[in-house]
């Protein structure tokens, strides 16, 4: 068995490292989300990838949006259900002031969720698997948008 501070430790380490600080488990230096995301303009941040693809400003409210179910629905059982798809309609164009509430808004949701996960009591099947899923699900969105980069900025 795995103690508790030793998982939530690891969990916390690589969430870290997705989001801000490199520690070269699995990305590059200079590759997290947030140092991404300090790279891109409103007008970067608006164009669409693809003919079926969102802005990177709509892969960044999901990712908050994201956080924020999650958050919501582990200290509240009876939190409604979430539309996912209303961000991947609605986002589209942002300007700076947007795009700059948009990133405030996930540094935001990534403070609360690193703090549940810090209160998190104990760690049973489901909340671990939670738990690897809240991480791959913000690594997949970094991925995307640093694919996007690619496209956007080559």
């Amino acid at each position: 068995m795995i103690e508790q501070k030793h998982f939530t430790q690891a969990l916390l380490d690589l969430l870290d490292e997705t989001m801000d600080n490199v520690r070269g488990y699995y990305l590059d230096k200079g590759t997290s989300l947030f140092e991404t995301l300090a790279t891109i303009s409103a007008k970067e941040a608006s164009i669409p990838v693809g003919s079926k693809c969102a802005t990177l400003a709509a892969q960044v409210k999901h990712a908050a949006f994201y956080f924020y179910v999650i958050e919501m629905s582990v200290r509240n059982p009876n939190f409604p259900r979430a539309d996912w798809g209303e961000i991947w309609r609605t986002v589209g164009a942002v300007n700076a002031a947007e795009w700059d509430a948009i990133r405030a808004e996930l540094r935001a949701s990534y403070v609360r969720i690193r703090a549940l996960i810090q209160e998190s009591p104990a760690w049973g099947e489901d909340e671990i698997g939670g738990a690897l899923g809240v991480l791959a699900h913000t690594a997949y969105h970094l991925g995307e948008i640093r694919q996007a980069l690619c496209i956007l900025k080559p």
